[in-house]
């Protein structure tokens, strides 16, 4: 079962964490069932920015973004080459390593 290596984040998980995933799931959905409260305000629906991860490690054995996830992530703060958004980037065999950036562009955040 592979694994993804959540990088310390200051306000999501001061220590990082080392998760078990299963193949097919996606990255939002492992941190969510491990108490990491990524936030997603349009619900995993791929129209906002706010699940925006950075795969560290891992990268290439995940989909390929397409058309849509492409466009949405030209609206996120701090867009790397290796960005995606976590409601998007499905768990395949291998372990993967996230950065959960610092910010989000977020109008209203749920959880505040």
């Amino acid at each position: 079962m592979p694994k993804i290596i959540f990088l310390p984040n200051e306000d999501l998980c001061p220590e990082g964490a080392v998760v078990e995933a299963e193949k097919g799931e996606s990255v939002l959905n492992v941190a969510l069932k491990n108490d990491i409260g990524i936030e997603h305000a349009c619900e995993k629906v791929c129209a906002c920015t706010t699940c925006h991860v950075i795969i560290r490690e891992g990268f290439d054995s995940i989909e390929e973004s397409d058309e849509l996830e492409d466009d949405m992530l030209d609206k996120a703060w701090g867009l790397e080459p290796d960005s995606r958004l976590g409601c998007q980037a499905i768990v395949a065999d291998e372990d993967l390593v996230v950065e959960i950036p610092k910010y989000t562009v977020n109008m209203v955040s749920e959880s505040h």
